[in-house]
């Protein structure tokens, strides 16, 4: 930050527009970069002939989305689940005490008479699951295809910072119901995203709202609405949580319907950010959003996200103020930053260290696709690089710019490079049909004939003659029916490898040497130069593969070297930088 001060770079931190004049095909590539996930030469040529303006308005508003197909929910849910218990414990209590439990009765005789009630908590557990890595599937599929990437961007930024997981939500229902509100309202204005999403079935449920009543406040979503959410740590007290808690008391679900129970509201008055009155939770998050720090809070979040980390506070200052005299709406907001010399400025080009869904997602849209391919498994990809969509570690999200980068990530994304570009079809084994290692040895045992609890015991334990006898109900072997019963019911992930041609790309692109063809492939993948030395590397080695630098010669065999040299380029460290 006190090298931006001092040096001052040309245009940084300058909100003045661009003008015409100032328009390139690089700028264009730039911005497709930050406000989408880059894409080819050709989406980068139908920007760059527009006047910067009109390019950044084709991006806020996007070219059309009607080819984008809604979720395709697999029939795993009932109305017997929507009180779903909030543990096995508290399944088998609920049946003991009235005989049913998620619409299945307790056996009136035989042996293991809760056995049918927790087979049918465990599928829940495991079809809900399966179901929200198909919901990450089919938002993944959604940002190569989507005409308007910018509105996929954006509702990424806000899973990030209104950060909900299914690991404790447990229905995918919620998270989806969740998705469509960031979809809708995530480029709209921010008043009225915070109050969707305050109200929202899987933040109510993910901060704990049913706990929050009167005479008994829970903190976790007052606390966490203006430390993370709007205003940042060191802007309020102690007591301003309490008396949001407070004020937010009553507020909870109904499934996926936003209820207030006025006999757990706390109708008092509270004494909050130095106003006092009878407020509820509209009245807190109204008192939040005219405070200047949440502007400047929110500005800085989106710009960092957007344009760069390292900001002054004067500019901070200016941002905030930007955003807070548009009344929080974010695409005029938006449309100041993108037009900005600064947005343009050296400090800003090529700096951002793409996120691993952005990594995934870019990939595919410079490759040309428009269908997210089955192989590899996106959402294996990105636990490995350490963002699983839908599973955000922390109510704070992920971390962003460095911590997405160590030597052994690095690696990683290399070799996710190899999977798109050499896929192995005969290797690869669909995730969302693994249950682990101790569900396939229960069924392995079940299917040689075993009794249940023999089937069921560690390896090596002796069970006694009574023991399957004196059970109630054995939770390994309901783990296993559980995973059985979610996998018979829910839908498959297509599963194909990307379908693409470096050959044509090549061609296309009017390369007849090696050194030409290390150029289009460089140009189309990297925002930052190689350095010359690993160009020259890149061409030798294509040149070896090939036996000729003369591309004419080598029309008929030279996909596979292509591929092998397209690798090196996407295993580089500039592959990273957006």
């Amino acid at each position: 930050m006190d090298t931006l001060r001092s040096h001052n770079p040309a245009g940084a931190e300058d909100l003045t527009p661009i003008t015409p004049s100032d328009w390139t095909a690089a700028r264009a590539s730039h911005l497709l970069e930050r406000a989408g996930f880059g894409g080819t030469p050709s989406d980068i040529a139908e920007l760059a002939a527009m006047t910067p303006q009109a390019a950044v308005e084709h991006l806020l508003l996007g070219a059309g989305t009607s080819d984008l197909q809604p979720f395709d929910a697999s029939p795993i849910w009932d109305e017997t689940l929507k009180d779903f218990p909030v543990s096995r414990p508290a399944a088998t209590a609920l049946a003991e005490r009235t005989g049913w439990a998620m619409g299945v009765a307790v056996k009136p005789g035989g042996s293991r008479p809760l056995q049918p009630v927790t087979d049918r908590f465990f599928y829940w557990l495991r079809a809900t699951v399966l179901e929200t890595h198909r919901l990450a599937n089919w938002w993944m599929d959604r940002m190569v295809r989507s005409n308007h990437p910018l509105q996929e961007k954006m509702a990424l930024f806000w899973h990030g910072h209104f950060a909900t997981s299914e690991e404790k939500l447990r229905d995918y229902r919620k998270i989806h119901l969740q998705l469509k509100t960031l979809h809708a309202g995530g480029l709209g204005s921010f008043r009225d995203l915070l109050t969707a999403i305050a109200k929202d079935p899987a933040m109510l449920v993910f901060l704990d709202a049913a706990q929050n009543v009167k005479g008994a406040p829970n903190e976790n979503f007052g606390r966490e609405v203006m430390e993370l959410f709007t205003m940042g740590v060191g802007n309020y007290t102690e007591d301003d949580i309490r008396e949001a808690a407070r004020a937010f008391t009553g507020w909870g679900n109904d499934d996926l319907t936003f209820v207030i129970d006025p006999e757990k509201h706390d109708a008092g008055d509270k004494h909050f950010l130095g106003q006092v009155g009878p407020f509820d939770g509209d009245d807190i998050l109204r008192i939040i959003l005219d405070q200047k720090q949440t502007a400047i809070y929110i500005a800085l979040k989106i710009y960092r996200f957007f344009v760069r980390e390292e900001v002054s506070p004067a500019f901070a200052e200016r941002l905030g103020a930007l955003l807070r005299d548009g009344d929080y709406q974010i695409t005029p907001f938006l449309r100041a930053i993108f037009l900005s010399q600064d947005f343009y400025a050296a400090p800003s080009v090529g700096t951002h260290i793409k996120s691993p869904t952005e990594l995934i997602i870019s990939t595919y849209r410079k490759l040309g696709l428009r269908a997210l391919p089955g192989v590899p498994d996106a959402g294996s990809v990105g636990k490995v690089l350490g963002q699983v969509l839908l599973y955000p570690p922390t109510v704070a999200g992920w971390g962003e710019g460095r911590s997405w980068i160590t030597p052994g990530l690095l690696f990683e994304r290399g070799n996710f490079a190899q999977d798109v570009l050499f896929p192995d079809m005969i290797s690869f084994r669909d995730p969302q049909l693994n249950p682990g290692a101790e569900v396939r040895r229960v069924n392995r045992n079940i299917n040689a004939g075993m009794e249940i609890t023999a089937a069921t015991l560690e390896d090596g334990a002796a069970p006694s003659s009574s023991a399957g006898l004196r059970e109630t109900f054995n939770t390994r072997y309901a783990s296993l029916m559980g995973w059985q019963e979610a996998m018979r019911r829910v839908k498959p992930i297509p599963r194909s490898a990307a379908d693409f041609s470096l050959s044509d790309m090549v061609r296309d692109a009017g390369a007849t040497t090696t050194g030409d063809a290390v150029d289009v492939l460089t140009a189309r993948f990297l925002q930052v130069a190689l350095p010359d030395s690993v160009r020259t590397s890149l061409i030798t080695s294509l040149n070896e593969q090939l036996g000729t630098e003369n591309l004419a010669d080598a029309q008929s065999y030279m996909e596979h070297p292509l591929r092998l040299i397209a690798h090196g380029i996407m295993s580089s460290p500039q592959y990273q930088l957006a």
